[in-house]
């Protein structure tokens, strides 16, 4: 694997939310060349942005959104401004903070899945194939994308497996 060596001066910020992966994430981050600071997940809205982040990573983890004195996103952060990307439980998280709805599907998917990308040109998706394999964790899934969100795509357990 290449990996850059040069680090720019771009922050990305991981809203750790208990994942097994936050490590991961952050060092995928640092090897496309951008700094990477994981914050816990009870961090404000004003802090992360004092720390000038020019996008914000929100990593999964085992709770599920709907569950007492499980993590919430302050939907503020997605009104801040700041480029969102939400991993398995930050997107659930996401989706719920917005509006949307997240439901125990009854399916868990585990693995290998395949995802259909519904809008293969959106900037999330661009330059992918239409039909790909993605790692998949979870038992809980988006059924329904928060008002004025368009869904990008789907697997067989998520019926919302992207959005924008």
């Amino acid at each position: 694997m290449t990996t850059n060596t040069q680090i720019t001066e771009d922050r990305i910020l991981i809203l750790d939310f208990g994942s097994q992966y936050t490590q991961l994430i952050a060092r995928r981050v640092r090897e496309a060349g951008v700094y990477s600071e994981i914050v816990p997940h009870g961090t404000s809205v004003e802090e992360m942005l004092e720390r000038k982040p020019a996008a914000i990573i929100l990593s999964g983890g085992p709770s599920s959104v709907y569950a007492e004195g499980a993590p919430r996103l302050d939907p503020a952060l997605l009104e801040a401004g700041v480029p969102v990307l939400g991993l398995c439980y930050g997107f659930q998280s996401m989706a719920a903070a917005a509006g949307g709805t997240v439901s125990p599907t009854g399916v868990r998917e585990y693995g290998a899945t395949r995802l259909e990308a519904l809008d293969a040109s959106s900037e999330l998706l661009s330059g992918q194939d239409v039909d790909q394999n993605v790692w998949m964790s979870h038992g809980d899934s988006v059924t329904e994308a928060p008002a004025g969100f368009e869904v990008l795509a789907t697997t067989d357990g998520a019926p919302v497996a992207a959005f924008v």
